[in-house]
């Protein structure tokens, strides 16, 4: 197939654009340098809002986490979390510091968006949800993409703000029946989806199915999404995501449909990804057994990861009082039952806090413990060079965009090989003929 993703264009707020969206993974693991570059290179980069005042802390050397942590320290022992509660203020002040920050250093044609995930339910789901979007909409950003949930009154929330018509919206769905209950809830506010992202089963992270998953197909479920939306008479653009792992997998979607695609899987391993150089060796050098979906998560969805993460063997007493992102309204969250199960079981026999079934999510994503990955995170080897210390060489977000977009024929075009000196410092790039 010559077909590639550069043959095709999208038009979106008429803007044209490179059909290529990195998604937004959360807790600063798509950073700021990640989304820009993809914006720079005229295609669509996220920034995610999940758990973004230690994201700010961690940029801006702001103490949100820690001032929360110290406000409510008298409860650290106390399993009832329902009086943790985050302060709006300082949430919207958290989140328009970091995402001004984002948006002041945007340049290209490209756009520049931030995934909002309605799971982080914060003690105070609608509260706290709205302050998220309002700060996200008042700090320039201009696109919304809506994940973890079903976004009922999301739209509602922030009708009234004056950017609602003017900032794009788009919401992820695994399948139609989702797809019908958000657009039947947006007509109240007369405010239709701009994009529709579908996600299907082999997307990184947390996942819209069942421990099922193996049985669905992200090509069906988006030709389902996209006939739907034909049948309704809207030109909105539908998006497949989950899979996408190389430019001729996009052609292919592309040419049934697909306004664009979204990719996360092959930015993971790039020198702009958030994770650490020592976790990224372990995406690349991971084998298919290594990757797991499980109902580990405490938002009560499956979640696909890395057996080999630190945080799934990690037991740490709940950090609500520092975080608390997943407790519901009620101030309670999975982890903190199971792990209070697990401290009187240890209390009574006297052994080792083991906890069953649960982790912390928070804390370990705050620490980058828990490696969240798409399903063909074990094709990474496959993109990269193996150097002589057993490490593979580490990539460009520039190449991994500009792979999708020129690559035919299902080629994965390999970096241009580090030359390795004697100096570890004095690394240059050596172009192969």
């Amino acid at each position: 197939m010559k077909e590639k993703v550069d043959d095709f264009r999208w038009t979106l707020a008429n803007k044209e654009l490179v059909p290529i969206m990195i998604g937004g993974m959360g807790v600063d693991i798509s950073t700021s340098e990640l989304a820009l570059e993809a914006a720079r290179l005229g295609g669509i980069g996220h920034i995610s809002d999940a758990m973004v005042p230690t994201v700010t802390d961690r940029h801006y050397k702001t103490k949100y986490s820690k001032d929360k942590q110290d406000k409510y320290k008298d409860n650290k022992l106390n399993f009832d979390k329902s009086k943790i509660k985050f302060d709006i203020t300082e949430l919207k002040k958290a989140t328009r510091t970091y995402i001004e920050g984002v948006v002041s250093k945007k340049k290209g044609p490209g756009k520049l968006f931030i995934n909002c995930m309605e799971k982080l339910q914060m003690n105070a789901p609608r509260e706290t949800l709205k302050a998220r979007l309002e700060a996200a909409m008042d700090s320039g950003i201009e696109g919304i993409t809506l994940s973890a949930g079903l976004h009922l009154s999301s739209l509602e929330l922030i009708s009234d703000n004056p950017r609602f018509r003017d900032v794009l919206f788009g919401i992820i769905v695994s399948s139609v029946r989702a797809l019908k209950i958000f657009l039947a809830r947006a007509k109240r506010v007369a405010r239709l989806p701009d994009f529709i992202i579908v996600e299907g089963p082999l997307a990184g992270g947390h996942l819209g199915f069942g421990l099922d998953w193996q049985e669905y197909n992200l090509k069906t479920i988006f030709k389902d999404v996209l006939k739907f939306v034909k049948e309704k008479g809207l030109n909105t653009p539908v998006i497949p995501a989950g899979g996408v792992f190389t430019g001729t997998d996009a052609v292919d979607f592309l040419k049934i449909g697909a306004s664009a695609v979204q990719v996360a899987t092959r930015f993971t391993v790039t020198k702009e990804c958030g994770l650490s150089d020592a976790a990224k060796q372990h995406y690349f050098k991971a084998n298919e057994r290594d990757i797991s979906v499980s109902m580990l998560s405490p938002t009560g969805y499956p979640m696909r990861v890395l057996l080999n993460s630190p945080g799934l063997t990690k037991y740490v007493r709940p950090n609500c009082e520092a975080y608390g992102f997943l407790l519901d309204k009620a101030g309670r969250c999975s982890y903190i039952d199971a792990y209070e199960k697990a401290e009187k079981i240890a209390k009574e026999n006297n052994t080792p806090i083991i906890v069953e079934g649960k982790v912390c999510l928070c804390t370990h994503m705050r620490n980058y413990r828990i490696w969240t990955c798409g399903h063909y995170t074990y094709r990474l080897k496959d993109t990269s060079h193996l150097l002589s210390d057993g490490n593979y060489q580490m990539l460009d977000a520039k190449h991994v965009f500009q792979d999708y977009q020129f690559s035919t024929n299902h080629k994965i075009a390999l970096p241009a090989i580090i030359k390795e000196s004697d100096s570890k410092s004095d690394q240059v790039l050596a172009r192969v003929v």
